[in-house]
C-alpha cells in the first residue's frame, strides 16, 4: 500500500521540479544592460536602439514556447504601432524555424544565436524565458512570457 501512495507523490515532485525550470535563469538579469545582441536575425536585423522590445528565449521542440508563441503573437499585435519589438532567439537552425512557422507561426522577429552564447550570458536555465528591456537598453523584468502584463509593456512604452 506505500508503495501506491508514493508514485503519485514522486511524480507530483518530478512534475513540479521540471515546471520550475521552465523561465528560469541562474541570475537576475533586472537592471543589466544590453548594448548589442549578438545574433542573425531571421530577416532583415533590426534596429533596436532607442526602442523598448521583448528578447525571448525559445525552442521548437519545447511545449511551454509552444504555448507563450501566440500569448507574444498578441503581445507584439497590440503594442508594435507604438514601437514595441519582440525578439525571438533560438539556437535551432532556420530550416527548423521555417517548418515549425508553418503550423504555428511567429508574427515578431526570431533571431539564431547557434552556440547559446546568449543564453550563457545572461544564465538561462529553462525555457521560454523572457525579458523586457527598456529603451535605454536596460532589462526590467524577466520570467516567464505568460507572466509579462501590459501594465509593464506600458511602463516602458511611456519612458
Amino acid at each position: 500500500m506505500k508503495h501506491f501512495l508514493l508514485l503519485p507523490l514522486l511524480a507530483i515532485t518530478l512534475l513540479l521540479a521540471i515546471s520550475s525550470a521552465y523561465g528560469r535563469a541562474s541570475k537576475s538579469n533586472i537592471g543589466t544592460v544590453i548594448e548589442d545582441l549578438k545574433v542573425r536575425f531571421s530577416g532583415k536585423p533590426l534596429e533596436l536602439k532607442g526602442k523598448p522590445y521583448v528578447l525571448e528565449f525559445w525552442a521548437t521542440w519545447c511545449p511551454p514556447c509552444r504555448q507563450s508563441i501566440p500569448h507574444l503573437n498578441d503581445v507584439y499585435k497590440k503594442f508594435k504601432t507604438r514601437g514595441l519589438e519582440i525578439v525571438g532567439v533560438t539556437d535551432e537552425d532556420k530550416q527548423t524555424v521555417r517548418t515549425f512557422e508553418k503550423t504555428l507561426p511567429i508574427d515578431y522577429t526570431v533571431a539564431f544565436d547557434p552556440y547559446k552564447k546568449l543564453n550563457q550570458h545572461f544564465g538561462i536555465e529553462g525555457i521560454p524565458h523572457a525579458m523586457l528591456v527598456d529603451s535605454t537598453g536596460k532589462i526590467v523584468w524577466e520570467g516567464h512570457p505568460m507572466g509579462l502584463s501590459d501594465a509593464d509593456i506600458e511602463a516602458v512604452l511611456k519612458k
